[in-house]
C-alpha cells in the first residue's frame, strides 16, 4: 500500500503501521467520568508495550481537543515502545467540558482543528466529533460543521462518536450530503453499540468506514454481537469498510481489561478463523491504512 499517515512522531508509510488497533484511548479525562481519568504515562506505556509484545504495531487515539490528550507523554509513550500513535483533534459533547472552555472555543473550532492538523508541534492525523442520542443536536451541527471545514482545508479524516451507536445515517447526511465530506474519509464509532444490521450495511454502503469498539467489561454487551454483524458485512461484501479497536476510556475499564492487546492475541485470530486471512489482513493492517492514511 501506497500513502502515508500522520503519527505524533511524524508521516509514516501505511505499509509500516502493522496491526492496528483503530480506535483507542491512551489518555482521557472528562467532568462527566469524574475519578476515572486516564492521566498517568506508566500504565498508558505498559498497554502500548503490551500491544507490541502481542503483534499490534499502531494505535489510533481518538481523545479530542479539552479532554487531557497529553500529547507529550503520547510522544514519549510512543518512542519508548515504538508502536506508532495517530492523534486525534476535534470536539466532543459538550457535556464533557466546562462551560468556560466552550465559550472560549466554539467560535473558533475550524481554525483550532486546522492548528491541529498542521502547524501543532505534536500534529493531529484525525478530527473527531460526535452526534446525539438518535440525533444531532445545536452542538453537534456545529462542532461537524467544522470539523468538515478542517477536512476540506487538511485532508483530514473525520471520525464519528455515535451516542450509544445511533444516528449513523443522520451523521452521513449532515457531513458527506450537506457538508460534502467524502464518505471514504468519515469513520463511524461505536456501531457495535446499537447492533441494527440494517444501519450498518446502509452505512458502508455510503462509502463511509464502519469502527466496531470496545471489548471490555463496560461494554460487554457488544462481544456477543460482534461476529453477527462482521458476518453480516462480510457476507455483503463489505469487509473493506470493517474496523476494530479498544474504546478504553476509563481508569476503571483500564484495570478490568482486556485492553488493545486483546484485540491482536484473541480477536485477529478469530476474524481470521472465521472469515479467512484476507479479511483479517483487510480489517487490521489495509483498512485503517486507507482510513486514516493520505494518498
Amino acid at each position: 500500500m501506497s500513502g502515508t499517515v500522520r503519527t505524533v512522531l511524524g508521516e509514516v508509510p501505511v505499509a509500516r503501521l502493522g496491526v492496528v488497533d483503530a480506535h483507542d484511548h491512551l489518555f482521557l479525562r472528562s467532568p462527566a467520568l469524574p475519578g476515572e481519568e486516564l492521566a498517568e504515562l506508566p500504565p498508558a506505556q505498559a498497554e502500548l508495550a503490551a500491544f507490541r509484545e502481542a503483534g499490534g504495531g499502531a494505535v489510533v487515539q481518538w481523545t479530542p481537543r479539552g479532554m487531557g490528550r497529553r500529547l507529550a507523554d503520547v510522544v514519549a509513550a510512543s518512542r519508548a515502545t515504538g508502536v506508532h500513535v495517530v492523534a486525534a483533534t476535534g470536539l466532543h459533547q459538550a457535556v464533557h467540558y466546562e462551560p468556560a472552555f466552550l465559550e472560549r472555543t466554539m467560535g473558533r473550532l475550524a481554525e483550532l482543528f486546522v492548528q491541529d492538523l498542521t502547524t501543532a508541534p505534536v500534529r493531529a492525523g484525525l478530527i473527531k466529533v460526535a452526534s446525539g442520542f438518535h440525533g444531532l443536536d445545536a452542538h453537534a451541527r456545529h462542532t461537524m460543521a467544522a470539523a468538515a471545514e478542517a477536512h476540506h482545508a487538511t485532508g483530514a479524516p473525520v471520525a464519528v462518536h455515535l451516542e450509544l451507536g445511533t444516528g449513523a445515517l443522520d451523521v452521513l447526511d449532515l457531513l458527506c450530503g450537506a457538508l460534502g465530506v467524502p464518505s471514504p474519509s468519515v469513520v463511524l464509532g461505536h456501531l457495535g453499540r446499537s447492533p441494527d444490521i440494517r444501519v450498518q450495511l446502509a452505512a458502508a454502503r455510503s462509502g463511509a468506514f464502519l469502527a466496531f469498539d470496545g471489548p471490555s467489561r463496560r461494554h460487554h454487551a457488544t462481544d456477543w454481537r460482534l461476529f453477527d454483524q462482521l458476518t453480516a458485512l462480510v457476507e455483503a461484501g463489505h469487509a473493506g469498510k470493517i474496523l476494530l479497536g479498544g474504546d478504553t476510556t476509563t481508569a476503571g475499564a483500564r484495570r478490568e481489561g482486556p485492553g488493545p492487546a486483546f484485540l491482536v492475541g484473541d480477536l485477529m485470530p478469530r476474524v481470521e478463523r472465521e472469515f479467512g486471512a484476507d479479511v483479517a489482513r483487510a480489517v487490521f493492517v489495509e483498512n485503517p491504512g486507507r482510513a486514516f492514511g493520505r494518498w
